[in-house]
Formats: structure tokens, sequence, C-alpha cells
């Protein structure tokens, strides 16, 4: 389950990049690609946001990093998700 979540978020957050990630955004392409576990690729979420929101704005980048942040639940130690962050609802 977890195997399948990470690989699931993994590519769902590479999507987001679109074909042009790997050019437009290499550093955060790479980071994600080669991510180890689940709370790594939950700390590229900032990360993802700022490349989103340079080509799409803050407001798009926003609603699409919260879809990926909801994939997270049941992923993650509670302690990562108990405090409210600016990237989730």
């Amino acid at each position: 389950m977890l195997e399948s979540g990470l690989e699931d978020i993994r590519e769902a957050m590479l999507g987001l990049l679109g074909a042009a990630g790997p050019k437009q955004f290499p550093n955060v392409t790479r980071r994600i690609r080669y991510a180890t576990d689940v709370q790594g690729l939950w700390y590229l979420r900032g990360d993802q946001m700022a490349a989103l929101a340079s080509t799409q704005g803050e407001a798009a980048a926003r609603e699409q990093i919260q879809r990926i942040t909801r994939m997270f639940h049941g992923l993650l130690p509670s302690s990562l998700t108990s405090r409210p962050s600016p990237l989730t609802d």
C-alpha cells in the first residue's frame, strides 16, 4: 500500500509539472523523481508550488497542490500533518 501510494503521488506530482517540467524545472523534477520516501515527497510540495505558481499563478498552483496533499492521507506520521499548513485547506 505504501509503495503504491508513493508511486501514485510521485506520478501525480510529475504530471503537474507537465511535459516541459524536466526542461523548465530540472531540479524539482529530479528531486521528485528520486525521492526515496513519502516524507521526501511531502516536503517537496513547497518547491512544486513555487514552480507551478511561476507558470500558472498562485491560485491555480495552490488548487493543484491541495489535490496532491490529499493523496498523502494515511501515509504520513501524524506529526507531519497535525499542524495547519499554508499548502492545505
